[in-house]
């Protein structure tokens, strides 16, 4: 993936404001709701673009890749380690700040890492089990400190840096690396993506970059990003052609299922120099020459870049892409101090909102997982429509979730039934289906599965469930190609102390006497306390005592005066549960 030059960010007020405010996109009630067929990376040195564009298009946007880390490898530890690059570009932003406002939009985050190592050294590192081992304790500990929902790994150095006599012993080493990594990223219920060149058929005389052994990979991943651009960035020509993108996708689903693959699409372009007549100034002759590396200019720039100089734009039908060639003059004086001029011919080819849209099609012809944009923030805003239309053409049937329970307050220890209808917008049940019930206590971050259901004929469903501590509970079912995903509005669950008391009925002048009794669910280090009701008042009348590990506890009174006593225990408050007082009893001294 090419970088464009860094923005110096000074915008805390803004990121402040993100996170802070529901972002919800343009949307047209009387229309479908689109697809979430859209992907893509939000770079840390152009935050103030990608954020707010990610945000004002959520309507498309189901997981975002943060492009914020890379991996080093550190020669006085002698292990990798992954670089932050977000907060030296960011400084005044705390990374907290656009991960709240990402949240907030409900989207899932799946950060890229890139390869930062030197030629050949990570392919060294794969290679040993300790050393591998040693990355992948690196990537899972950023994926925990974080709560990412995943990680994405762009590592180019094998394409782009190692030489591609390494890939054939580099392959099997990447393949062992992504097994260990997806297994211990599955365990904790994270994504695995992977990010690559194009590959192609090994069958076909043309095999792509092959070192990514997609075919070996294609069960330990979640997700394949193909990077469908920069198709031939040496020579005048289109970024991604739609024949190109479509011959490697068509290879990547031969192999996997067609849901973990994403078509990558640039919101840049390329500028090359074609031809050069009279001597250019010293200070642009290295880069103002035919054979010199091509310009870039982001999409959202390529309109007014072809009417500065008079250009037409022109799409391609072909390639799927848009092109323009133009003239640009440069003056200034040689490394000899004299006067002079030359004239450049440039041709430029970009992706814009056609081109977008006839990549986003793709989606429907092959029922893949979606399209994935670098970056965000480069396009068009004609382009980000194109997509939305798309997305609403192919919108999946909307799933209505509606639940309720027989009650939300009781006991520790007591059932509750959860019933459930599921519909979609016709209002039409939706039978056969599998949900899951889940749960969400205070201090978690993630739901759980409390339980499965199927509905029946009806689209209903009943579950009985027994809950341990206070919780939120919600209905999901999972998205397919034809319908949406399923989820109810929370509903919170009030789960109380349970507290049972053995107590005489009468008790002796001048003796003392013993209440026992456990507290459930049973813990220790309880406080209960004994109190007696005088007047209108309740007064503690012995010391409070500490339930044992089984959540019992024994109270002794001392010697009371003749009389009836009313009294009521109490457990006191702590960090997991509310205060409790028991119901009042009596006891006669006699």
């Amino acid at each position: 993936m090419k970088k464009f030059s860094r923005v110096s960010l000074t915008f805390t007020l803004l990121f402040s404001l993100l996170a802070s405010t529901p972002f919800l996109p343009s949307t047209h009630a009387e229309e479908n709701v689109p697809r979430k067929i859209l992907t893509g990376w939000i770079p840390y040195y152009s935050m103030k673009t990608a954020l707010p564009d990610v945000l004002n298009n959520v309507d498309l946007i189901k997981e975002v890749m943060p492009f914020w880390y890379t991996l080093k490898y550190n020669g006085k530890t002698k292990a990798p380690e992954i670089t932050d690059l977000y907060a030296p570009a960011n400084p005044s932003v705390p990374i907290s700040v656009p991960l709240t406002a990402l949240r907030n939009a409900n989207l899932q985050i799946i950060p890229t890492i890139t390869d930062g190592t030197s030629e050949g050294v990570l392919a060294g590192l794969l290679k040993s089990p300790t050393s591998r081992t040693q990355v992948v304790n690196a990537i899972m500990n950023l994926v925990r400190v974080n709560n990412y929902d995943g990680i994405d790994l762009d590592f180019e150095g094998f394409a782009f840096v190692d030489k591609n006599t390494t890939w054939k012993a580099t392959a099997p080493l990447w393949t062992a690396f992504v097994k260990e990594l997806s297994v211990a990223l599955h365990a904790e219920e994270k994504l695995l993506s992977v990010t690559t060149p194009y590959v192609l058929n090994p069958a076909d005389k043309q095999k792509g970059y092959y070192v990514y052994a997609w075919a070996a990979i294609a069960d330990s991943i979640d997700k394949l990003r193909i990077m469908t651009y920069d198709y031939s960035p040496a020579r005048v020509g289109p970024q991604g052609p739609i024949t190109w993108v479509e011959r490697t996708l068509q290879y990547a689903i031969s192999i996997m299922p067609a849901s973990k693959v994403f078509v990558g699409i640039p919101g840049y372009g390329r500028d090359w120099v074609t031809a050069v007549s009279g001597v250019c100034p010293a200070n642009v002759a290295n880069s103002v020459k035919v054979g010199a590396k091509a310009a870039t200019f982001v999409m959202r720039d390529a309109q007014s870049l072809a009417a500065t100089y008079g250009a037409i734009p022109t799409y391609n039908e072909q390639f799927g892409e848009v092109t323009f060639t133009y003239q640009k003059v440069y003056n200034g004086t040689t490394a000899g101090g004299l006067a002079t001029t030359c004239t450049a011919s440039r041709t430029a080819w970009y992706q814009d909102n056609r081109s977008w849209a006839l990549r986003a099609a793709l989606v429907t012809k092959y029922r893949i997982g979606g399209i994935t944009a670098w970056t965000f923030g480069m396009e068009e805003p004609l382009a980000m429509e194109a997509i939305r239309t798309v997305a609403k053409s192919i919108a999946p049937d909307q799933v209505n979730v509606v639940t309720s329970v027989d009650k939300s307050e009781m006991s520790y220890g007591t059932p509750f039934t959860i019933t459930g209808q599921l519909s979609i917008k016709d209002k039409s049940p939706i039978a056969n289906l599998a949900v899951r019930v889940e749960g969400k206590s205070v201090g978690e971050s993630t739901w759980r599965t409390l339980a499965n259901a199927i509905t029946n004929a009806e689209g209903n469903f009943e579950k009985s469930l027994i809950l341990g501590k206070s919780t939120s509970i919600r209905v999901y079912s999972d998205a397919t190609w034809d319908r949406s995903e399923g989820l109810s509005v929370e509903i919170p669950i009030t789960i109380s102390r349970q507290l049972n008391l053995s107590a005489p009925t009468t008790a002796k002048s001048g003796t003392e006497f013993q209440i026992s009794g456990n507290v459930l669910p049973r813990s220790a280090d309880a406080m209960v306390t004994l109190e007696k009701l005088t007047g209108k008042e309740w007064q503690s009348i012995t010391e409070s005592v500490l339930t044992d590990a089984q959540g019992n506890f024994v109270i002794t009174v001392a010697p009371q005066n003749r009389g009836v006593y009313t009294l009521r225990t109490t457990v006191s408050e702590d960090a997991n549960w509310a205060a409790l007082t028991s119901q009042t009893f009596n006891i006669i001294i006699r």
